[in-house]
């Protein structure tokens, strides 16, 4: 079969990489907020912890309702519309961040933010799966998690070279001083508003896409969804994969999306395992690091501007870390790579916790978190996804999908918002003993529940989950 298809490859890689600029825009939105809290908490006067974790967390109460939009929304009318909106309100929620002058304002567009952080999360990677060849798949899929962390890279270098415009504020300011700076009043301002230029891209690259050819036939457009795959692989490809599409998709639920189904058994498990990997994939722990990276250096014994500079130096690992995900996803599996990357990460976290327990900082603290966060970003950041755009059948995978990522918002959500407390109440050590243990019973837990997908066409996954009906 293989022998007689001849991808257009270029104009796979083209539509690929406008969906996944999704991606690269939820990567910058998610990171920002960790390099301009030192900065606008002054600025809002936010001392408390419970302040604290709304201002870093309130665009995930976005995320989740960005979700539920997709369970309800995407299946009815498509990936790209949605996509559409969501580039749409990425741009709003960068000006208007950029803009807020009290906290509430502030928090309102930070949550703007997150709804288009949630669909772009979701359909972006989604999107992606239903164009890419089955062969190249997790490649492709992994494509956007490389934007992701892209993203994350060009969050952290913009909040580090803003911060380093302010040349009057010293090595350690205290609370009044970085209030009345320039970086307290002005420069996190810019940190949140360069955010518009790529955004406002997204929104209009998106409507020279194509809608999922997937979703198409789903839809009884077959003759849309024809010419759009005869351009990804020819008439052969455009012939096998309508046949392919409908032998998973029966007459009755083409142009509807019939939520029942979700009870099937079969399914249940399906998003029992997406739910679960979910939550792993944020009770993991990485995403304090990323929001409260600062604190942690902090608490390490670094001063501002080295604070800032380490965390430009995680993106860069992040970044780095995807393309070992890139070469080895389709060649090692999914279910492989997840295992290495919990273990590791379960063993990482005995080693900080143990280092901050004994008072041991500096580089130490430094080696070992960047060790961490090179295992999650080849594994769990990039993997969640691959493996949630895979496993569920055609007729109700955006919905699927979306319930899936409404947990992971929530599971994000709950770890953002109680660290502050949690932390106060646990300390240092005792926290990230805590998420190792998390990450010991994930290894357990996949290792006996993951199916392993890799190489399949979707179709052929859905029939060996859930068999014909």
């Amino acid at each position: 079969m293989d022998q007689k298809i001849s991808y257009n490859q270029t104009y796979i890689w083209l539509i690929s990489m406008t969906a996944a600029l999704g991606g690269f825009l939820f990567g910058y939105d998610w990171v920002v907020i960790g390099g301009a809290k030192p900065f606008y908490e002054p600025y809002f006067n936010i001392t408390s912890p419970a302040d604290q974790g709304w201002g870093t967390s309130s665009a995930l109460i976005g995320c989740m309702a960005g979700a539920i939009l997709c369970i309800v929304l995407s299946d009815k009318f498509g990936r790209k519309k949605l996509l559409i909106f969501s580039g749409l309100l990425f741009s709003v929620s960068a000006i208007g961040t950029a803009l807020g002058d009290t906290f509430w304002w502030f928090n309102l567009y930070r949550i703007v933010g997150g709804v288009a952080m949630g669909i772009a999360l979701n359909l972006s990677p989604l999107y992606i799966a239903e164009v890419a060849p089955p062969e190249k798949r997790g490649m492709f899929v992994t494509l956007m998690q490389l934007l992701v962390m892209v993203g994350v890279l060009l969050a952290q270098v913009v909040n580090w070279q803003i911060s380093l415009l302010d040349n009057s504020l010293p090595d350690n300011p205290d609370f009044a001083t970085l209030a009345a700076s320039w970086s307290g009043q002005y420069g996190w301002r810019w940190m949140f508003g360069v955010e518009a230029i790529p955004a406002l891209l997204f929104f209009g690259l998106m409507f020279f896409v194509p809608e999922s050819a997937r979703w198409l036939v789903k839809n009884n457009q077959e003759t849309k969804a024809r010419k759009i795959l005869e351009k990804i692989g020819g008439t052969f490809y455009a012939d096998l994969a309508i046949t392919e599409i409908k032998s998973t998709v029966d007459e009755e639920s083409l142009a509807k999306v019939n939520f029942k189904e979700l009870l099937n058994k079969r399914i249940i498990r399906l998003l029992g395992i997406g739910i679960f990997l979910s939550f792993l994939q944020q009770w993991s722990g990485l995403n304090v690091v990323i929001y409260y990276a600062a604190d942690i250096f902090q608490a390490a014994g670094y001063n501002l501007k080295q604070m800032m500079l380490n965390i430009v130096v995680i993106g860069g690992v992040m970044v780095l870390s995807v393309f070992i995900t890139i070469f080895t996803v389709d060649r090692f599996g999914r279910k492989k790579l997840l295992l290495i990357g919990t273990s590791a990460m379960a063993i990482i976290y005995s080693f900080i916790g143990y280092s901050f327990f004994v008072g041991q900082g500096g580089l130490v603290i430094v080696f070992l978190v960047l060790a961490n966060v090179m295992f999650y970003s080849f594994t769990l950041a990039p993997l969640l996804w691959v493996v949630l755009s895979e496993i569920f059948p055609t007729r109700i995978r955006g919905a699927a999908i979306s319930i899936a990522a409404l947990a992971h918002w929530v599971g994000n959500f709950s770890l953002t918002y109680t660290f502050p407390t949690i932390k106060e109440n646990l300390g240092w050590a005792n926290n990230f003993w805590l998420y190792g243990a998390i990450c010991a019973f994930g290894f357990v837990v996949i290792y006996f529940v993951l199916p392993e997908t890799k190489g399949k066409t979707l179709e052929q996954i859905e029939k060996d989950l859930i068999g014909k009906k």
